[in-house]
């Protein structure tokens, strides 16, 4: 259920795509990849250009590349620091997982796995009225945008920053809301969890949440 990779972004793209492909022919079960990617800022389908304060060529030359996801919701930023996750789900009724063909479920579900991560440490997190993702008392530490292909098949999903600095997030409007600040783990936590710490709550919160059994696959 669960691949720790670093990745490049189209190479997570591709990844996905061929995922997508073999969980909607019954090849694999369902999956969830957890990455952390080199700074990228990905251009969901709502995205307000004017929510892209840097030209791509200026970001280029700084190291962050610009790429179109083919998701929902509008612009974000990934980078180090952050702990990147993609479900991979069917969300059809089988023998052995209930009906989720519900949109709005599927994001709030998502939004209860990273609550109840952050949970772990003692931070707060909830939700907002009309605003997908997770927020706390120092701004918004989750992003959550997702894909649902044919066959009810998901992709994308969620970031989660961990040690991510909030300037890094400078050259956007972050999720196209404007009255927001970015918040990371590192701001409520001394010393801050490894990543692997990170990831085997986000893994357990999963299963809590979504059911099944995690097995990392290489």
């Amino acid at each position: 259920m669960v691949r720790r990779v670093p990745l490049a972004y189209p190479a997570g793209l591709a990844l996905q795509q061929a995922w997508v492909e073999a969980r909607r022919s019954g090849a694999i079960p369902d999956r969830l990849l957890l990455v952390e990617h080199p700074p990228v800022i990905t251009l969901g389908r709502s995205t307000d250009p004017a929510n892209l304060l840097v030209p791509p060529d200026v970001l280029a030359a700084q190291g962050v590349t610009v790429h179109e996801a083919g998701r929902g919701g509008d612009v974000t930023y990934h980078g180090p620091g952050q702990l990147v996750g993609y479900p991979i789900l069917d969300l059809k009724p089988g023998e052995d997982r209930p009906d989720r063909r519900d949109l709005h479920r599927y994001l709030r579900d998502l939004e209860e796995v990273l609550i109840v991560t952050l949970s772990h440490w003692g931070i707060a997190g909830w939700r907002e009225a009309g605003r997908t993702g997770v927020w706390t008392s120092k701004g918004k530490i989750a992003a959550i945008g997702v894909r649902v292909s044919s066959g009810w098949i998901t992709s994308h999903g969620f970031a989660l920053n961990i040690t991510t600095p909030p300037e890094a997030f400078a050259p956007i409007i972050p999720c196209g809301i404007r009255d927001a600040t970015v918040a990371s783990m590192a701001q409520f936590l001394t010393p801050v969890p490894s990543r692997t710490r990170v990831e085997e709550a986000v893994v357990s919160a999963f299963v809590s949440v979504f059911g099944g059994t995690a097995h990392p696959v290489d």
